[in-house]
């Protein structure tokens, strides 16, 4: 089973899960990038075990290299000295090696696959988990919102909200009730004294700019 087929498969088992309990949104996302993030390091560490045997492998290749170039110099010393039989006995050597040589080659050849579709994954699963994060910070943004909206909502349509506006219009009511109790009071009273007062220099103030607007209405044009 692939990286992404696996991760597909949890995340949707989780999520089944959640949306039968009715778990909020911000919950799920929250699992999905938990869930992305430890199979990212799951396949880093798998990607890691391949590269430490690649390099036992090339280890493994070099030894083998330089034992096939030991033998075969071995068969040149055996010809110069006239012994063919230990020639051929060191090349019989020699290609055993070369069998495993190529084992061990093919070996990094798979190896060399596992780790490219590895870093592959590792690539696009790293975009994955940024894009869910950008996500989240969208979604929690609007969970917010959604949750400050529906409680000024709730507040507006609540019963004790009306039933305590109605307080608050009784209560004015009754306020200018009293007011007005206390301005019929003053009714049909004499002014007190400084009222006479005020009125009469109000009065005189009028008249002073009366007497000035005549002045300059009767003044010839010139």
């Amino acid at each position: 089973m692939g990286v992404f087929s696996r991760l597909s498969d949890i995340i949707n088992a989780n999520l089944n899960s959640l949306l039968d309990k009715a778990e909020d949104p911000e919950k799920i996302v929250r699992l999905m990038i938990q869930e992305m993030e430890d199979t990212l390091v799951e396949v880093r560490s798998a990607a890691a075990k391949v590269i430490a045997e690649r390099k036992e492998r090339e280890r493994q290749l070099k030894l083998l290299d330089d034992e096939q170039a030991d033998w075969e110099q071995k068969a040149e010393l055996a010809l110069r000295k006239g012994r063919e039989d230990l020639a051929k006995a060191a090349l019989s050597h020699k290609a055993a090696l070369t069998d495993q040589s190529q084992q061990v080659t093919r070996d990094l050849g798979v190896l060399g696959d596992n780790l490219t579709k590895l870093n592959d994954d590792i690539a696009k699963l790293q975009a994955k988990l940024q894009d869910a994060k950008a996500r989240q910070r969208t979604i929690v943004i609007r969970a917010q919102n959604a949750h400050t909206s529906l409680k000024a909502r709730t507040q507006i349509h609540s019963a004790k909200i009306d039933d305590m506006l109605n307080r608050f219009d009784y209560a004015e009511r009754r306020i200018d009730a009293v007011e007005a109790q206390a301005e019929s009071l003053d009714l049909g009273r004499a002014k007190t004294l400084n009222q006479a007062f005020v009125d009469l220099e109000a009065e005189e103030r009028i008249n002073s700019e009366l007497e000035a607007l005549k002045a300059r209405v009767q003044q010839p044009k010139g």
